[in-house]
């Protein structure tokens, strides 16, 4: 996961969480700052010591995989290298592959990271496509981490496909439609059409509350599903004049020159808060946000939340393991990462801590916890996500991709939302901080 406020605070979030729900949650939360690498190779029993870096909580150990594993190859020990976040894990693991030494066996790539690794250090690992049938896993994921000559540099690990979740008293009580068919029809197909659906909810909202946390999610929201983002394929820099970025920007400013916002920041305490005051009606949420409304939203939430499918399938989170070639037991470590991503272990995964999966062929047979689905008022979770999941289109990414979509909802809309400055004076802010970005 990225080094962004928005996601970064998701890390610190899910820490909590983790601990008290098993709701549908994304691998990353708080586990230890343990970053150092062991790759001696061997351990006092003269096993084949296997070290994997990564960040937050993926699951693995907590799932029993690790254990699993090593029983099934008496001659492996595997030891895990957590640190808590990708601010601090990513630049290490960037020093370590350029020094050609010092990786691990195994490394994990977060999304937001995904396209540097492809495009700078593409090199630097081993092309898994070579030992895996490339098909078990979604072919957006596959396109992520394949480098411009075909090398498949990571496996996919998780990924977070997006709806609607919303609250059917509020929505009653605003004399709107409370089916989740309903609602999903209302909005299919353009994410304008959600706010329209809002627009229609301020009508008659009910006292104190807003129609959806803020105009940053609904802007995240729209452009998770678009192919057309900030960069071309060709990794041109087209932020200003792509077709998704302005559809995107239109559909905020909308939400934030109204009165449908509540004006929160995602991940701060006002937001988490907002769940339990029920002050907004909608948040577009990815699967792992799931776990999150339960616990902020508490006992009064329970039974008036449900899920609808968002208006275009979107993208929220997910990440990658990959081999480096810096490793001293690249065959071992090929074996584990195979396994370790295969869909029989992402299964388990969900199951244990509910991090969606990228490989198809399981979703049908996902169970979410039975409180959770009762919680969401008996939403077909796993569908929904599942249905996402599978329709999400090949984005193209580039390596500022963060600090650019930070710049236009963290000042952009921001200023617009929360300053009262016009649309214009927004992305005129957003604009000076996007060219500071880059250099320009």
């Amino acid at each position: 996961m990225r080094t962004s406020t928005r996601r970064s605070s998701r890390w610190m979030a899910l820490a909590a969480v983790a601990a008290l729900t098993t709701g549908l949650l994304a691998g990353c939360s708080k586990d230890s700052d343990d970053s150092s690498s062991d790759n001696s190779g061997s351990n006092a029993n003269g096993k084949t010591t296997l070290t994997i870096g990564d960040f937050g909580v993926f699951g693995y150990k907590q799932a029993g995989l690790y254990d699993e594993y090593m029983k099934l190859h008496p001659n492996i020990s595997i030891k895990e290298n957590v640190t808590t976040s990708t601010s601090v894990y990513w630049p290490k693991v960037l020093t370590r592959l350029q020094a050609g030494s010092g990786t691990d066996d195994i490394q994990a790539i977060e999304v937001g990271n995904i396209t540097e690794a492809v495009q700078t250090q593409g090199d630097k690992f081993v092309d898994m496509s070579k030992y895996v049938d490339k098909s078990q896993w979604l072919d957006w994921k596959n396109a992520q981490a394949t480098t411009k000559d075909g090398k498949l540099i990571g496996l996919g690990t998780d990924t977070g496909p997006m709806a609607i979740c919303y609250r059917k008293d509020l929505f009653k009580k605003a004399g709107l439609p409370t089916d989740r068919d309903k609602l999903a029809a209302m909005w299919k197909g353009d994410w304008s059409k959600y706010v329209d659906v809002g627009k229609d909810y301020m009508k008659k909202a009910p006292k104190g509350t807003k129609f959806v946390d803020s105009a940053a999610s609904v802007y995240n929201a729209a452009l998770g599903g678009e192919s057309e983002r900030y960069y071309d394929k060709d990794g041109n820099v087209i932020w200003d004049k792509s077709t998704g970025v302005k559809d995107a920007w239109n559909n905020a400013m909308t939400v934030a020159t109204s009165n449908m916002s509540a004006k929160l920041k995602q991940f701060d305490k006002p937001w988490d808060q907002g769940f339990a005051n029920a002050s907004f009606a909608t948040v577009a949420c990815p699967a792992w946000m799931i776990g999150y409304i339960e616990q902020k939203s508490g006992d009064s939430g329970k039974g008036n939340w449900d899920v609808a499918a968002a208006p275009t399938a979107s993208d929220w989170g997910g990440s990658f393991i990959g081999v480096p070639t810096a490793g001293k037991h690249q065959k071992e470590a090929i074996a584990l990462a195979k396994w370790l991503t295969a869909p029989e272990q992402q299964a388990k995964v969900f199951a244990k801590q509910a991090s969606f999966p990228s490989t198809p062929s399981v979703y049908s047979t996902l169970q979410p916890a039975a409180d959770t689905t009762s919680y969401f008022s008996g939403a077909p979770l796993t569908t929904i996500f599942g249905d996402s999941a599978k329709s999400i289109p090949v984005q193209n990414y580039g390596i500022k991709d963060q600090p650019i979509g930070t710049a236009i909802t963290d000042v952009g809309i921001l200023q617009v939302e929360q300053k009262g400055k016009t649309p214009a004076q927004g992305w005129s802010a957003a604009t000076a901080e996007i060219k500071d970005v880059l250099g320009q």
